[in-house]
């Protein structure tokens, strides 16, 4: 890759991991500064953290945690069994907790989860898991073991791997010759709108657009056929790819690469201005969090998430200026938050009408919250797309 940076975060933790005090001192950091590969206008990360130290028996994120998320995935494996194929066989890469595949015959659907926590709870379940990263050789021995896929199907993964020629030449190789390659992860060109950079963390090597996908694929012998805009993780893209040789594409996907091309999203100067507001962002949210102090407001986090991480450790605020983190995430309670660590506690301890300001750290969420949070009586706090009280 020919990569320019762009912008830098600075010391950052493993976004996931959750910690004991005494597990401080020996904590995991590394640079996050991203760039812009002027090949195929993928935006990436400088460099990659190693999967293993992400990805592994204590992985704590849960989809099924989210109402959400539940309805997200059942609503679209309804509609493509309604509307593409009654019976596919299925393979999903990065099954997570069993959040997708939960709508699909056990028989006929297969995971990949590197994370063994969960690989073993989808077998469990009646689901064959294999607890593997995937690749080429992963793909040969589901090949071998369960033959060709009619849909492979992918949540908020792809962007997680840093290989994405060797991903797609896996996919390549167990997909139906008709077979429907598709794959959800959020959009570059809603992260850039809404300036929402904690998209970015060591999971998301990745932030896609359409256009760099386009190019990577091709390269692959797999177009693109379809794109869908989504609202989930704070705005996804949905897409559809087949073989190349297979592949009839759907207005979708000019329109998509039309509107990223007005945006300017396949040239570094537009990256260069989104670094800037990124800068903006972080200082406005200190001076909001500053003057709270200093009125002796009660102010806390809502949501343990990944993406607080990257604002948290950027912005460097501690429990100076959050007092805690409240998260239904049992794996999370009790323990501190990544770098800056905060406690978190669960919302029956903390989450109540004493808190003046809760900050949105699950911002992409922040319509379930406030339909389930309806009598607090306080303000919520976001910077996407800038830092305001709601």
């Amino acid at each position: 890759m020919d990569k320019i940076k762009f912008l830098d975060l600075g010391r950052q933790p493993i976004a996931n991991r959750f910690l004991n005090e005494d597990e401080f001192e020996n904590e995991f950091f590394y640079n996050l500064s991203v760039g812009f590969d002027q090949d195929t206008g993928l935006v990436t990360q400088m460099d990659y953290v190693d999967a293993p130290m992400m990805f592994n028996d204590e992985y704590a994120y849960r989809g099924s945690m989210s109402k959400t998320m539940r309805d997200h995935f059942a609503k679209f494996s309804k509609y493509f069994k309604d509307n593409i194929q009654r019976s596919p066989k299925v393979l999903e890469i990065g099954s997570n907790d069993g959040v997708f595949i939960k709508n699909w015959n056990k028989k006929t659907t297969f995971a990949v989860e590197p994370c063994g926590n969960f690989a073993q709870e989808t077998n469990d379940m009646g689901y064959e898991t294999y607890a593997q990263f995937w690749d080429i050789d992963t793909s040969s021995e589901i090949l071998e073991d369960q033959g060709k896929m009619d849909l492979v199907f992918s949540a908020n993964c792809m962007c997680h791997i840093p290989d994405l020629d060797g991903t797609f030449k896996a996919i390549q190789n167990i997909l139906a010759d008709d077979g429907l390659f598709i794959f959800e992860d959020p959009s570059l060109e809603r992260m850039v709108n809404l300036n929402s950079y904690d998209q970015i963390y060591d999971e998301h090597p990745h932030v896609f657009s359409v256009t760099a996908m386009q190019n990577i694929l091709n390269r692959n012998n797999l177009s693109i056929v379809k794109v869908e805009k989504l609202e989930v993780h704070g705005g996804s893209n949905r897409i559809y790819v087949k073989k190349t040789n297979k592949a009839n594409e759907d207005t979708s996907v000019e329109d998509n690469l039309t509107l990223e091309r007005n945006m300017g999203l396949d040239k570094l100067s537009v990256l260069d201005d989104f670094a800037e507001k990124v800068h903006t962002s972080k200082n406005d949210l200190l001076n909001i969090l500053t003057r709270l102090k200093n009125e002796n407001k009660k102010v806390i986090s809502y949501g343990a998430t990944s993406k607080s991480a990257t604002i948290f450790n950027y912005c460097q605020i501690g429990v100076d200026l959050i007092q805690y983190i409240t998260d239904t995430t049992p794996e999370k309670q009790g323990k501190h938050s990544p770098g800056m660590h905060i406690p978190i506690i669960t919302p029956e301890e903390g989450f109540d009408n004493s808190v003046d300001c809760a900050f949105l750290g699950a911002w992409n969420f922040a319509k379930e919250i406030k339909n389930k949070e309806k009598d607090f009586t306080g303000k919520f706090l976001t910077h996407v797309p800038r830092v305001r009280l709601l």
